[in-house]
């Protein structure tokens, strides 16, 4: 199978600009259009893809006993933190300098309690319940705390390997389960969870993601034609279940189908979506979710600066001006900053010693004892 998946590289683009839009359309002041309004599960399209990434570059690993949980850890920070330490950093730099030139960022932003979390990913665990700060960056604590959690998302999928449509049955049903369950108890859907549950939002989604690399590993799809009309029929199925109103949790479900057929793109040998921009453009996706909210901050009040008349609302040259130019900055900010401080971090490898860790040790060896 093809270790290199570019189509599912390509669709992180499309789903970071999917988040873009929904936190970007308000400031139309036309309403939410329907596709646009569910903008927020672009997030849950990268936990289960992040699930099925993982498991595609690790889970064999796991199974076979090479797996190295504290260079895996590593390798994970090194992928998410430098941009979320230099996108908190530059925040608060340009708070600093709204503030000197009588521009007010907003009450919520600078939220002093929330800090510790915020530099220790933590800030979806519950323990940031007053929010501030780069709000986005709480799906990249809920990932972390996803990474922290692989040996036992491994250690329950890999002896299902031979059996993995009873994974994906089992994820679907855990998926439907905590969406009902936490919607009962908490009032709010799982889907809209941020800070106080943002962990807890991610353990479906990953797991789903865990069981569609199982099913795409039995090579389902042999042909290029057949793997695009495969991926037509999700795409619309998606689509039309977005646009009627479905549950979120069905959607979800739509996208582990989603990410399967991408991935089949590649085992069968078509091009769609492997040319070296839309990779280039998914390679770029991180930061451009994670600069988003502060580009928009910095793009409204300078707006507003310049025409007071605006009161938040931007006409549509405005705004397309606002929504286009989040990509050159998440270029700049991924040029200087994640690709740099990336290589730094692997290159100088784990800080801390301990080949597995005693959790990832003991959950390998109960794996290869199942084996």
């Amino acid at each position: 199978m093809p270790q290199n998946l570019k189509p599912l590289t390509a669709m992180r683009f499309f789903a970071a600009m999917w988040v873009v839009a929904f936190h970007f359309t308000p400031s139309l002041g036309i309403g939410m259009p329907t596709l646009v309004a569910k903008g927020y599960l672009g997030v849950e399209l990268f936990f289960v893809l992040s699930g099925f990434i993982l498991s595609h570059v690790y889970m064999e690993a796991f199974g076979e006993g090479r797996f190295v949980y504290s260079q895996f850890l590593w390798a994970r920070l090194a992928r998410i933190y430098p941009v979320h330490l230099a996108t908190l950093a530059g925040l608060g730099l340009l708070i600093g300098v709204a503030a000197l030139m009588g521009m007010n960022a907003g009450e919520h932003v600078i939220v002093w309690s929330s800090l510790p979390a915020q530099l220790t990913l933590t800030q979806a665990w519950g323990l940031a319940p007053m929010g501030g700060w780069n709000h986005p960056s709480w799906s990249i604590s809920a990932e972390w705390f996803a990474y922290l959690a692989f040996p036992l998302f491994a250690a329950g999928f890999w002896p299902l390997r031979h059996r993995p449509r009873l994974a994906f049955g089992l994820a679907v049903l855990m998926l439907i389960g905590l969406n009902i369950g936490f919607q009962h108890l908490a009032g709010f859907p799982l889907t809209r969870a941020t800070i106080l549950w943002g962990a807890l939002r991610i353990v479906p989604c990953f797991a789903l993601g865990c069981s569609v690399w199982l099913l795409w590993r039995t090579d389902l799809v042999k042909s290029a034609p057949g793997a695009v009309a495969a991926l037509a029929a999700s795409l619309g199925a998606t689509v039309a279940t977005l646009l009627v109103g479905g549950p979120d949790w069905l959607s979800v479900s739509l996208f582990g189908a989603l990410i399967l057929c991408l991935a089949n793109l590649s085992s069968a040998g078509s091009r769609l979506l492997s040319g070296p921009l839309w990779v280039y453009l998914g390679e770029v996706s991180f930061a451009v979710y994670m600069v988003c909210i502060p580009w928009q901050l910095v793009f409204t009040r300078g707006v507003e600066k310049l025409w007071p008349a605006t009161h938040d609302i931007l006409p549509w040259g405005t705004w397309l001006v606002m929504f286009a130019g989040v990509v050159p900055v998440a270029m700049l900010a991924h040029h200087l900053v994640e690709r740099p401080a990336r290589e730094v971090m692997r290159r100088h490898g784990v800080p801390f010693r301990g080949a597995r860790g005693p959790l990832a040790a003991r959950v390998a060896q109960l794996a290869a004892a199942r084996r």
